[in-house]
C-alpha cells in the first residue's frame, strides 16, 4: 500500500521505486482496446523526479514499499484527466503537487485510440497523447496526435475525450483511493453497497433511459394511429376531385382561348412601352441641350471668384499689418487717457481739499466773530446778571439739548440709510462688472466661432488647407512650378494622405500625430534645400521637412514590439495609399506604440496601473494624452481650440451647423445679459439718486447740528460766567480769540499752498488733454486702415456677388436643369426596365414569333384586350358552375 504522508516531501528513495507487473496477455496479436492507457510519464510530481511506465493491454499491478510513490501515480492520472486538487484528498492546490525545490511539474499520458470505439481517429490517429503541465501560478493541458502534433488545448476538448471513453476519475468504481476504499468497506450494509454499485456502474441511469424510451415508443404508436385516422377524409376528398376533373374536360377549349388572349395582352404591354420610349428619347435630347450654357456661366464666375479670393488674401495681410499699428496706437491712447484721468483725479482732490479749507476758514471766522461779540456782551452786561436770567438760560440750554438730540437722531438715521444704499450699490456695480465680463467673453467666443466656421468652410472646399492654411496651397503651387528641380516629388502635407478607419478616433489621432500632419517628406537632402527655398518664397518659414527613402518598403513590425493590449493603436486606425507616409509615422511618431482608448478612466488604468510593455503614450477619444515615465505619471489635456474639430474630421457640414447653432445660442445669451445689465444700470441710477437725496437731506441737518452744538457751548459758557462771583474775567475769551486768530492765519497759509497746487494740477490736466488731442488728430489724419477696410469690404462684396451669381446658376443647374434631365433619364430608365420586365414576362408566356400565328396585336390596346379577357373568364366561370365547381387556371400575369 502507498504511504499516507503529505506529497512531495521527499524524493523516491534509491532502490524503492515502484515495480510494474503485468498478467500474461491472452493473445499477442490482440489489438489494444480504445481508451486504455499505454504509458505514463511523470516529472517533478510529488516524490517522483522522473518516472516512465509502460502499461500492458490487460490488468497491471504496481507494487513497492511505503512512500515509493504508488499512490502518486494514481493521483497523477486523476490530475491528468481533469480532477481538482481537493478531490484527490492529497493537496489543496495544484502547485502543492510540484516536488520540493522545483518550479514546475509535468504529467504525460498515452491513450490507445484503435478499434471501433476510437475517438476522432482521422485527427488523433491510433494514439492520443495527453500532457498536463503545472507551475506555481497556473496549469495547462495539451492534446496531441500519435505524431506529437498539437491538436487542442481547451478543457472542453479533454472533457469530450473523457466522456467518450467513460473515464470518470471521481467515480470510486473507476479509481478508488485508499481513503475511499477504507470508507466504503467500513460503512453501510449489503443493500446500501449494492445500491452504490448499481448507481456507480451507471446501471441506474441506464434503467431510467430505458424507461424513458419505452414511454416515447408508446406515445409514437398512438400518434401514428391518430394520423392514420385523420388522413381518411383527405383520401375521400381526393377521389371526389378526380371525378370532377373528368367532368371539366369539355371546357378546355375556352381555357385555350384565354391562354392565347393572355399572350396577346402580354406582348401588347411591350409594344405600348416601346412607343413611350421613343417619345421620352426626344424629350431627353431637348433637355440635355440646356446644360452647356448654364455650365459656361458657372465656369466664368469660378474664374472671377478665384481672382477675387487671391486679392482678398493680399488685402487681409495688409489689414493685419495695419491692425498691429492700430493696436500700438490704441495702447498709447489708453496710456494717455489713464494719465489724463490721474491728473483730473488729483485736480478734483485738490479742489475738494481747497473747498474744505475755505469752509473751515469761514467757520473759524464766524467763531472769531462770535467770541468777539461775546466779549463785548460780557463787558456790557456783566453787572446785570441775575438769578432769573440764569434760570432762563438753563431752560434755553435744555431746549437746545433736545434739539441737538433730535438732529443727531436724524443724522444717524440718514447715514445708516446712506450706508445701506452704498452697500447695495456696490453689489449692483459688482454684478454689472461680472455681466460685462461675461458679455465680453461671449463676444470673444462669437468672434472665435465665426473664425472657426470660416476655417471649416475653407477646409470643406479644400481639405489640404486644414494642414497649413492658405500658405500650404501657395507652397503646393510653388512645388508644381519647380517640379523639375526635385529628384522625386515631395509628399505632403502628411495629413492630406491619411484616412481613418473610424472618425471616432479623429481627435485622438490628431492629438497623437500633432505637427507631423503638417510636415512634408522628401527623398534626399537636395530636395530638402529645394523645398525649403519654395517655402521661403511663400513665407512658410517654419515648415517641417522629413528626409526619408521613398524606395524603402512598408515596415513590418514584429508582434513582440507591439503593445499587448486589445485596444487599437494609431497605426491600426489610419490608412494611406502611400507606404512612405506610414513608415514616417512609425519612425518619427511611434504610431505603433500610441494606444487609443475611449475615456480617461480606461487610459489611466492602462498607462498607470497595468504598465504594459511597448506602450509609449495613451490617447483618449477626446484628445487627452496620458503617459508614465518611471515613477512620474503625466496627463495633458488637448491643446486644440475649444469647439474646433480636428483636421482629420470629414463631417465638416455637421460641425459647421453645430458651431452656427452654438453662435446663435451665445448671441441669445448676450441679448439676455444685456437686458440684465440694463436693468442693473437702471437700479444703479436709482440707488445713486437715493444716495444723493439722502446726502442732500443729511448735510443741512449736520450744519444745523453743528450750529446747535456751538449755541449750547456758548450757553454753557455764559451760564458759567453768570454763576461767578459777579466779577467778570475776560482772560479766557481773550485767550480763545487769540487762538482762533492764530488758527485762521495758519488756515489761510495752508489754503494758499493748496491753491498753488490746484493751479499746477489744472495746468497739467490742460497740457495732457492738449497732447491727447494732438495725438488723436495725428491718428485721424492717417486713414490707411479705413481705406484698407473699404477696399476689403468692396472685394468681399464683389466676391459675394460673384458667389451668389455662381450659386444662382449652380442652383439653377441643380434644381431645374439637372433634376429635369435626371428625372427624364430616370423615366427613360424606368421605361427601359419596364420594357425588359414586360418583355421577360411576355417571353415567359410565349415567344414573340408566336404572335404571327395569333395575327399579332396591331390595332388593339392592352385595355381592349383586358376587357375581352375578362369576358372570356366570365364565360369560363359560367361553364364551370354548370358542373358545380370552379376551375382555377394558374398562368403568368401580364
Amino acid at each position: 500500500s502507498a504511504g499516507c504522508r503529505p506529497p512531495h516531501q521527499k524524493s523516491t528513495p534509491p532502490g524503492k521505486s515502484p515495480n510494474l507487473r503485468q498478467l500474461p496477455a491472452r493473445s499477442k496479436a490482440a489489438a489494444a482496446m480504445a481508451g486504455t492507457i499505454s504509458r505514463i510519464r511523470l516529472e517533478n510530481f510529488m516524490c517522483h523526479s522522473s518516472l516512465d511506465i509502460e502499461l500492458g493491454q490487460h490488468v497491471n499491478f504496481i507494487t513497492g514499499q511505503n512512500g515509493s510513490g504508488k499512490s502518486a501515480i494514481l493521483t497523477a492520472l486523476c490530475i491528468a484527466f481533469g480532477c481538482r486538487a481537493k478531490n484527490t484528498q492529497r493537496a489543496a492546490t495544484l502547485k502543492d503537487f510540484i516536488k520540493t525545490g522545483c518550479s514546475d511539474a509535468a504529467i504525460a499520458v498515452d491513450i490507445n485510440n484503435q478499434g471501433e470505439d476510437a475517438f476522432k481517429p482521422d485527427i488523433y490517429g491510433n494514439l492520443i497523447k495527453l500532457e498536463r503541465r503545472i507551475t506555481k501560478s497556473s496549469s495547462s493541458t495539451i492534446l496531441k496526435d500519435q505524431h506529437g502534433r498539437k491538436v487542442a488545448h481547451r478543457k472542453d476538448d479533454l472533457n469530450e475525450i473523457v466522456e467518450h471513453f467513460n473515464i470518470d476519475v471521481e467515480n470510486p468504481c473507476v479509481i478508488m483511493s485508499q481513503d475511499k476504499s477504507r470508507e466504503f468497506l467500513h460503512s453501510g450494509n449489503d443493500k446500501d453497497k449494492f445500491k452504490f454499485f448499481f448507481k456507480a456502474t451507471l446501471l441506474q441511469r441506464l434503467k431510467e433511459l430505458l424507461e424513458t424510451i419505452r414511454d416515447q415508443v408508446h406515445k409514437a404508436d398512438s400518434d401514428v394511429q391518430e394520423l392514420e385516422k385523420s388522413i381518411k377524409p383527405v383520401m375521400r376528398e381526393l377521389d371526389e376531385l378526380r371525378e370532377k376533373i373528368k367532368n371539366m374536360e369539355h371546357i378546355e377549349e375556352i381555357a385555350h382561348d384565354i391562354d392565347n388572349l393572355k399572350k396577346k395582352l402580354a406582348w401588347s404591354w411591350v409594344y405600348e412601352v416601346d412607343q413611350q420610349i421613343e417619345e421620352q428619347t426626344v424629350k431627353l435630347q431637348k433637355l440635355k441641350g440646356r446644360a452647356p450654357a448654364c455650365q459656361e456661366r458657372i465656369d466664368r464666375n469660378t474664374v472671377v471668384i478665384d481672382k477675387l479670393k487671391k486679392e482678398l488674401i493680399e488685402k487681409e495681410e495688409n489689414l493685419r499689418s495695419l491692425v498691429g499699428k492700430t493696436r500700438e496706437e490704441n495702447n498709447m491712447k489708453k496710456s494717455m487717457e489713464n494719465n489724463i484721468a490721474e491728473a483730473v483725479k488729483r485736480e478734483i482732490e485738490l479742489e475738494a481739499e481747497h473747498e474744505r479749507g475755505a469752509h473751515m476758514l469761514q467757520r473759524k471766522n464766524g467763531r472769531l466773530n462770535q467770541l468777539q461779540a461775546q466779549l463785548r456782551d460780557f463787558q456790557m452786561q456783566h453787572m446785570q446778571s441775575t438769578q432769573a436770567e440764569a434760570s432762563q438760560m438753563e431752560k434755553d440750554m435744555q431746549n437746545i439739548q433736545q434739539q441737538i438730540d433730535h438732529l443727531h437722531s436724524n443724522v444717524t438715521r440718514l447715514r445708516e440709510d446712506e450706508n445701506e444704499f452704498t452697500a447695495e450699490l456696490s453689489g449692483i456695480v459688482k454684478s454689472i462688472n461680472d455681466i460685462s465680463k461675461e458679455i465680453a467673453e461671449n463676444d470673444r467666443r462669437t468672434k472665435q466661432i465665426k473664425s472657426d466656421i470660416a476655417d471649416l468652410q475653407r477646409q470643406q472646399s479644400n481639405t489640404v488647407t486644414a494642414f497649413g492654411g492658405q500658405r500650404v496651397l501657395k507652397l503646393l503651387e510653388s512645388i508644381e512650378t519647380n517640379h523639375k528641380k526635385f529628384e522625386s516629388p515631395p509628399i505632403g502635407p502628411i495629413g492630406a494622405h491619411l484616412q481613418l478607419a473610424s472618425e471616432s478616433w479623429s481627435v485622438a489621432v490628431d492629438s497623437a500625430c500633432g505637427g507631423l500632419l503638417d510636415a512634408f517628406i522628401v527623398t534626399c537632402c537636395k530636395d530638402l534645400h529645394v523645398l525649403r527655398e519654395c517655402a521661403s518664397k511663400v513665407n512658410f518659414n517654419n515648415l517641417r521637412i522629413i528626409v526619408y527613402d521613398f524606395t524603402r518598403p512598408r515596415l513590418i513590425i514584429p508582434d513582440g514590439s507591439l503593445p499587448t493590449t486589445e485596444h487599437p493603436t494609431v497605426l491600426s486606425v489610419i490608412q494611406s495609399e502611400n507606404h512612405t507616409v506610414l513608415n514616417v509615422l512609425v519612425d518619427q511618431g511611434h504610431a505603433e506604440r500610441q494606444v487609443l482608448v475611449k475615456d480617461y478612466e480606461v487610459g489611466k488604468s492602462l498607462a498607470f496601473d497595468d504598465r504594459m510593455r511597448n506602450i509609449k503614450e495613451v490617447y483618449t477619444s477626446d484628445g487627452d494624452k496620458i503617459f508614465s515615465r518611471r515613477a512620474v505619471q503625466t496627463f495633458y489635456p488637448p491643446t486644440s481650440k475649444k469647439g474646433r474639430p480636428n483636421r482629420l474630421c470629414s463631417s465638416l457640414g455637421e460641425k459647421i451647423a453645430e458651431l452656427k447653432n452654438e453662435a446663435e445660442g451665445i448671441q441669445r445669451t448676450i441679448v439676455e445679459k444685456n437686458g440684465q445689465k440694463s436693468k442693473l444700470v437702471k437700479d444703479q441710477c436709482d440707488l445713486e439718486q437715493k444716495i444723493a437725496d439722502s446726502k442732500r437731506k443729511r448735510e443741512p441737518e449736520e450744519h444745523r447740528l453743528e450750529k446747535k452744538i456751538l449755541e449750547l457751548d456758548d450757553a454753557k459758557r455764559a451760564f458759567a460766567e453768570i454763576n461767578r462771583y459777579a466779577a467778570v474775567d475776560n482772560s479766557e475769551l481773550e485767550e480763545d480769540i487769540k487762538k482762533e486768530k492764530n488758527i485762521i492765519v495758519e488756515s489761510e497759509q495752508l489754503l494758499q499752498k493748496i491753491k498753488v497746487k490746484l493751479a499746477a494740477a489744472s495746468r497739467e490736466v490742460n497740457d495732457r488733454r492738449e497732447a491727447y488731442k494732438t495725438f488723436m488728430d495725428s491718428v485721424n489724419e492717417t486713414g490707411h486702415r479705413a481705406s484698407a477696410n473699404d477696399e476689403l469690404e468692396l472685394i468681399k462684396r464683389k466676391l459675394d456677388a460673384a458667389e451668389q451669381e455662381k450659386a444662382h446658376y449652380e442652383g439653377l443647374m441643380t434644381t431645374k436643369v439637372l433634376p429635369a434631365i435626371k428625372m427624364a433619364e430616370a423615366e427613360y430608365a424606368d421605361l427601359q426596365q419596364l420594357r425588359q420586365d414586360n418583355f421577360k414576362k411576355a417571353s415567359t408566356i410565349c415567344p414573340e414569333s408566336d404572335m404571327e400565328a395569333l395575327n399579332n396585336v396591331a390595332g388593339s390596346t392592352p385595355e381592349q384586350l383586358s376587357a375581352t379577357l375578362n369576358r372570356l373568364k366570365q364565360r369560363f366561370d359560367q361553364e364551370s358552375r354548370r358542373f358545380g365547381t370552379k376551375l382555377v387556371i394558374v398562368a403568368g400575369k401580364s
